[in-house]
């Protein structure tokens, strides 16, 4: 790799050139990944990557009367130092209000990343080239502010993020509170059966790891197998089930974790502590992303834990 400030005059422009090529495109990619559910946001992409096709024509334009046709390949990644952003791949299912953001935060980084490198050059041509392209970065953010105002007026921006709030809560949130609450609550009776049948609390401890697991791999597997998401809009199945299945061992290693305590009153007081824990964050989610009233979210979810709770105490003691 090259630092920035080896780069000559010619090699600066290739860069700039390849530079807004690759932000078009990434534009172009976020535009096709919004374009079904959020069409007003995919609209402003396709405009900037229009515009940055057009800086790039100008670029060339600029690169040609200097330097001729041939433009030597130099990329980001050749560039040490230089700005890398992730690939649009890499960020589906996409969050609405990050793909936004990532249009400024685009032009902003590379306008801060040219104005710095201009004001290490010590030629005054390479000063003024590099001040110039931090210009036209600034203009691109201003750009982007522009559009998102013409595209995305408020009440087309609010029912966009209604449903991308609603998008989380289905491919994410849901599957995630079933398996906590399956873990939390399903591993219950096992693990604390194990401790007050056997006194011992490594063989609780192994029963509530067998069960946590087990049931993480049970419920994963429901989960993907239910629905491929390709109607109900809930995403891909197989991180749907990944998200349920390890919040379902999560939610059951929780309470089984505290057995590692030899003591067994001190490790079944501490493991009642976790219990309470679990049950309230899944209280919480359940107001906060599915709209259920705390004081009933609370005691629907306290009685039924307390109800596997005591079953399992029971059936330990008999």
């Amino acid at each position: 790799m090259r630092n920035f400030s080896e780069l000559t005059e010619r090699e600066v422009l290739a860069l700039a050139i390849a530079n807004e090529e690759e932000d078009g495109r990434i534009y172009l990619d976020v535009a096709e990944g919004l374009r079904e559910d959020y069409p007003a946001s995919a609209q402003m992409f396709t405009e900037m990557a229009a515009e940055e096709g057009e800086h790039r024509r100008r670029l060339l334009d600029l690169y040609r009367s200097r330097f001729g046709e041939h433009i030597p390949l130099i990329r980001r990644q050749d560039i040490r130092g230089f700005i890398q952003h992730k690939p649009v791949w890499q960020i589906y299912p996409m969050n609405l209000d990050a793909v936004r953001n990532m249009a400024e935060s685009m032009e902003e980084e590379t306008s801060h990343f040219y104005r710095r490198a201009a004001e290490r050059a010590t030629d005054v041509s390479t000063r003024k080239l590099l001040g110039d392209l931090a210009d036209a970065e600034v203009q691109h953010e201003h750009l982007a502010e522009g559009l998102r105002n013409k595209n995305l007026p408020e009440n087309v921006k609010a029912r966009e993020d209604d449903h991308a709030r609603s998008s989380f809560v289905l491919r994410v949130i849901q599957p995630g509170l079933a398996g906590l609450m399956d873990g939390s609550v399903s591993t219950l009776a096992p693990v604390f059966a194990a401790a007050f049948a056997s006194g011992n609390t490594w063989q609780a401890f192994v029963v509530g790891l067998a069960a946590s697991i087990g049931a993480g791999i049970s419920m994963g597997f429901a989960e993907a197998l239910s629905d491929n998401g390709s109607l109900t809009g809930r995403g891909a199945p197989w991180i749907r089930g990944g998200i349920c299945g390890l919040m379902t061992t999560a939610g059951g290693i929780g309470h089984t974790l505290p057995f590692l305590i030899p003591s067994f009153w001190m490790a079944t007081a501490v493991a009642m502590g976790v219990v309470v824990v679990e049950l309230a964050v899944i209280s919480w989610i359940r107001w906060k992303y599915m709209d259920t009233p705390p004081v009933s979210a609370t005691l629907q979810v306290a009685f039924g834990g307390a109800l596997v709770f005591a079953t399992g105490i029971l059936i330990g003691s008999s």
